[in-house]
């Protein structure tokens, strides 16, 4: 993807760095003393975040170590179908916007295909269906829906304007100009760090004037890739963020899977990597898999750092980065307290994680894509209040199977799955679906097993991502801003955060790669490193870009 000039990247607004520009410079992120050549480094995970962070490092001259209880990529978690390689259920992150450059700069480095996600109202959907208590509507465009949906739209527009400056600051962040975003954003944190999205659609003067069920099919229907009456108790910043970043907009998804991305830098072998000889990859310095999940993490007698996995090896660190969701550090892994401040611990265990649950079945073929005999499409991406909440059908080319995501929903919706094995899911799913659809046999092409996921039930995440709640910025200040160590207590210093969850847009894998780099950059200066003067890093720019304080 080649962005465009004054387009709208996920530059800021909390902390504009460009990640992108840092990342592309031929002056290269930064250089290791010689004597810290071959070092290891610990990398707990291997998703997006670790895989990222262990990349970057090893082409730096750094080894790093990876420990990893599941499988390499995270939640980017691309699960073939029976009989398939690259026809994959994406249990993950499926959806990328086109703003995520730090992210598209990796792509680019593997060369993987991406095509428009089929998200409601685009060309790549085709059409799309809103049921809502019973009533169904058949669009190919937002003109096709009653007066009522562009009401909704209108007022949520409206309600950006009135109360966060929406336009002055998207124009600010597409220009880069961090003057001007700091001095928008910083009031807004300020603002709207104690209060609800809900609160900031009910209280807009544009909603006021509309009827609750205008609230309601909002909730249910939302903006860009559908409802978002899930995040109504999540703070406001969060929401505004994915708004003013465009991370909502312009999706595309990578043939073949998502997980194509972690797993291939795994395997991929930079040029001129410092230290390592030619064709060295992650792969290569792991012996071809990570070590077990990690059990134990302290400092020995020596103060070195250490890592324990879950087979009882010890090994010891000149660095070490966390790239594990937060809860994990006092739930599965027996962390030593003084490594994090009193504060940081807070954060990391204030932490909340939202509920998410999919499952998808193969079809024999894009059946949806056959007319009726009105022309329109027999079935379309769905939204509605039913069960499913949202139906995504995924078209893979021309004499190729389809994949249908029957259910994508979250929380509550989510937690109704949580107890169902996958069988009941699916007849829950297309319970709901014939309900919509009565005259098509969705049945009849379906090939395969089913495959699904509840993130929530799974030991090594607990949940899909972070999402903060009012008052939560400082928790998120914390972590985020952890890997600036250099006044720091020695006890805590050398181990570093990472992953969307320690970010400002969790969820969002842009996230995952930016703290990541913000982790390399950490142990490049813990180790006494140092970035090229004509290329400076996140920690370089701290003191001019920070994040607004709150105070305690």
């Amino acid at each position: 993807m080649s962005p465009t000039e004054n387009s709208v990247t996920a530059f800021g607004p909390d902390f504009p760095f460009d990640y992108e520009s840092w990342l592309g410079h031929p002056a290269g992120l930064g250089t290791i003393p010689e004597k810290f050549h071959g070092a290891k480094v610990a990398v707990i995970g291997a998703g997006m975040a670790g895989i990222t962070a262990g990349y970057e490092l090893m082409r730096m001259g750094l080894h790093p170590v990876f420990y990893d209880p599941g499988e390499i990529g995270g939640r980017l978690r691309s699960r073939p179908f029976t009989g398939q390689t690259d026809i994959v259920a994406e249990l993950g992150g499926m959806r990328f916007p086109v703003s995520s450059r730090a992210f598209y700069h990796y792509i680019n480095k593997l060369g993987l295909e991406t095509r428009p996600f089929p998200n409601p109202l685009t060309e790549a959907a085709g059409s799309t269906v809103i049921e809502i208590e019973g009533n169904r509507h058949y669009a190919e465009s937002l003109d096709d829906l009653p007066a009522l949906y562009r009401e909704v739209a209108e007022a949520y527009d409206a309600a950006l304007e009135e109360g966060a400056r929406f336009s002055d600051l998207k124009a600010a962040i597409a220009a880069k100009d961090v003057e001007r975003i700091k001095a928008i954003w910083d009031p807004l944190v300020k603002a709207w760090d104690e209060r609800t999205f809900y609160d900031f659609v009910v209280s807009s003067e544009a909603f006021q004037k509309l009827s609750f069920h205008h609230r309601e099919v909002f909730g249910q229907v939302g903006f860009g890739t559908g409802g978002w009456d899930s995040d109504f108790p999540n703070s406001m910043l969060e929401i505004l963020r994915v708004n003013l970043t465009e991370l909502d907009d312009a999706q595309r998804f990578v043939v073949g899977g998502a997980s194509k991305v972690p797993k291939g830098l795994w395997e991929h072998a930079p040029i001129a990597p410092v230290h390592w000889p030619h064709g060295t990859t992650l792969k290569s310095l792991n012996d071809g898999a990570p070590r077990a999940g990690a059990a134990r993490l302290f400092r020995d007698e020596n103060d070195a750092l250490c890592v324990t996995d879950n087979w009882g090896t010890t090994q010891r660190y000149a660095a070490v980065i966390s790239t594990c969701q937060s809860w994990l550090m006092t739930t599965a892994i027996e962390t030593e307290e003084a490594l994090f401040s009193p504060k940081v611990w807070m954060a990391l265990d204030r932490t909340r994680y939202m509920q998410s649950s999919k499952t998808f079945v193969m079809t024999d073929r894009a059946f949806w894509r056959d007319r009726d005999a009105d022309g329109r499409e027999v079935m379309s991406m769905t939204l509605t209040d039913r069960l499913t909440r949202g139906t995504y059908l995924l078209d893979q080319g021309e004499g190729k199977p389809g994949v249908i995501c029957l259910t994508y929903s979250w929380m509550t919706d989510a937690l109704k799955m949580l107890p169902l094995p996958v069988e009941k899911r699916v007849e829950l799913a297309l319970g709901a679906l014939e309900k919509i659809y009565p005259d098509v046999d969705i049945r009849s092409h379906i090939i395969g097993d089913p495959i699904t996921v509840s993130w929530e039930a799974d030991p090594n995440f607990l949940g899909a991502f972070k999402g903060a709640l009012p008052g939560h910025y400082r928790y998120n200040h914390r972590m985020y801003a952890h890997f600036m160590q250099r006044g720091a207590p020695k006890a805590e210093k050398g181990i570093f955060l990472a992953g969307d969850d320690v970010s400002w847009t969790p969820g969002w894998v842009e996230g995952a790669v930016s703290t990541a780099l913000n982790a390399v950059w950490g142990v490049m200066d813990h180790l006494g490193g140092r970035t090229d003067r004509v290329n400076p890093g996140p920690g370089d720019m701290w003191d001019q870009l920070r994040p607004v304080e709150l105070g305690d």
